[in-house]
């Protein structure tokens, strides 16, 4: 009941005798969500080199308070100032902060910065406390180029950078419309 060896060589030898097939592949695409890979053409609205229209900035009005500051008589008290009625914020903010950088520094007195800020800014100054920056070395402050920002009428906003000796530090200060001129009430020197 054994079967004959001969046969069983013969399968063995089979697959060594016929050729080997390659596997058949199938390539299946799959949608991505991403745009078309062909260039869209481009829409030009504005011709380069052309400035482009804008409307005016126009910001909303300040809050008026009911009752007056503590110290006046109603009715001549310091009034809030439309932006039509101040002079261009940026020269007066270049001029605020020009004047408080000499003035920490020690090349002029800080008197001269009173006129322009409020009490509590100036009060602040004169406090004694001042960056080391200002106070140490020789070399000249230079401000760079003043950046001013207008969330309200009335109301601007001016930083720019100051150089001494090689190192930049930012100073910033908003500036509020009072009886026709401009007045720091908030003052950020870094």
């Amino acid at each position: 009941m054994s079967a004959p060896a001969s046969p069983a060589r013969s399968t063995a030898a089979e697959p060594a005798s016929q050729p080997l097939q390659a596997a058949t592949m199938r390539l299946t695409v799959v949608p991505t969500p991403q745009p078309p890979l062909d260039p869209q053409p481009v829409l030009r609205l504005v011709l380069p080199g052309v400035e482009v229209p804008r409307t005016p900035h126009r910001p909303g009005p300040r809050p008026r308070r009911e009752d007056p500051p503590a110290g006046f008589v109603p009715g001549f008290e310091p009034t809030w100032s439309v932006r039509a009625d101040l002079p261009d914020p940026r020269l007066a903010g270049r001029r605020l902060l020009t004047l408080t950088l000499e003035a920490l520094a020690g090349r002029r007195p800080l008197a001269q910065v009173r006129p322009l800020a409020a009490l509590g800014v100036y009060t602040a100054l004169t406090s004694g406390r001042r960056p080391r920056w200002c106070v140490e070395g020789t070399a000249p402050v230079l401000l760079g180029p003043v950046r001013v920002c207008e969330p309200v009428d009335g109301v601007a906003e001016v930083s720019a950078v100051a150089r001494r000796a090689g190192r930049a530090h930012a100073v910033a200060a908003r500036l509020e419309g009072i009886d026709g001129r401009w007045t720091c009430t908030a003052l950020q020197i870094g």
